[in-house]
């Protein structure tokens, strides 16, 4: 009897330390903010508002119109209530794939588009996300950062359903718009390619390659990045500068930024702006002493 009497308490107790685990999860997601990330705690997945969200523009992203041209497009079919298609984008590095989807929200936040980041480890939650949107009035777009999988990776399937949905329709007012540095999210071996099924004179592709390469299929618009040329470079980094109150863009200072890109192995936005940061640190704390 003792020993059931313990038992009982340590069930009790357990419960008690979960429901204040579960506490600090909203019910309710506060629908006043424009973006918010998916959240867990104590296993309760949640909708975290972002108090301040990334305030860059479209105009401060440079050298990728056509990208920004066509992701501009799609976006004010969705948040004017025209068909529109999900998007992929992927290429090089720091060219500017996250900015341009963060710099969205800048222009059409006022027409009623809101963001959901989620992490792709919580990709598996995107049928609560997309429950608890679908009777919103408002544009969502589910922001996946950084995508690829490996084998066996649950969210795969997960968002395969969302892209495309199962028995149930896909919500209207929700895309997904992901960024990732490779074209096809999951990994290929060469054994794959290896593996060909002959009839007549017909060679196919192995089964596990075209499924691999069907998930980026599902996304209707794919944007490519390239790395940035050497004038490009130089001209994001001019225009850092001048954000953080640098006037003057002098051969000495192109050829600091020069040799900045050349240790980091990247000339790109993000190396442009990595760049001007220092620099401007620098010249601040220079002139202070």
């Amino acid at each position: 009897m003792a020993n059931a009497d313990h038992i009982l308490q340590r069930v009790d107790g357990l419960l008690t330390r979960l429901e204040g685990l579960m506490q600090g999860a909203p019910a309710v997601p506060d629908w006043s903010a424009l973006a918010w990330r998916w959240q867990h705690n104590g296993g309760r997945g949640y909708m975290e508002p972002v108090a301040f969200p990334h305030q860059i523009t479209l105009e401060d992203i440079h050298n990728v119109d056509e990208q920004k041209a066509a992701i501009v497009q799609n976006t004010e079919q969705f948040v004017k209530g025209y068909t529109a298609n999900n998007v992929l984008l992927t290429g090089a590095r720091g060219t500017g794939k996250s900015s341009l989807v963060k710099a969205l929200l800048s222009k059409f936040s006022k027409h009623g588009l809101r963001i959901v980041e989620v992490d792709k480890q919580d990709l598996t939650d995107l049928p609560q996300i997309t429950a608890l949107l679908r009777a919103r009035e408002e544009r969502f777009i589910v922001f996946c950062d950084d995508l690829s999988f490996e084998s066996g990776e649950p969210g795969y399937k997960a968002l395969k359903v969302v892209l495309d949905g199962s028995v149930a329709t896909t919500s209207d007012n929700i895309l997904v718009y992901a960024t990732s540095n490779r074209r096809h999210l999951m990994p290929e071996y060469m054994a794959e390619n290896l593996e060909t099924k002959y009839q007549g004179d017909e060679i196919r592709p192995a089964e596990a390659v075209e499924e691999k390469v069907s998930l980026s299929d599902r996304f209707g618009i794919w944007l490519s990045f390239y790395p940035f040329a050497q004038d490009e470079y130089l001209v994001i980094a001019e225009q850092w500068l001048k954000h953080y109150g640098i006037k003057g863009f002098d051969d000495q200072t192109r050829g600091a930024a020069l040799q900045w890109a050349l240790t980091r192995g990247s000339r790109s936005g993000r190396s442009a702006h990595q760049f001007a940061r220092d620099f401007a640190g620098r010249a601040a704390l220079a002139a202070k002493k």
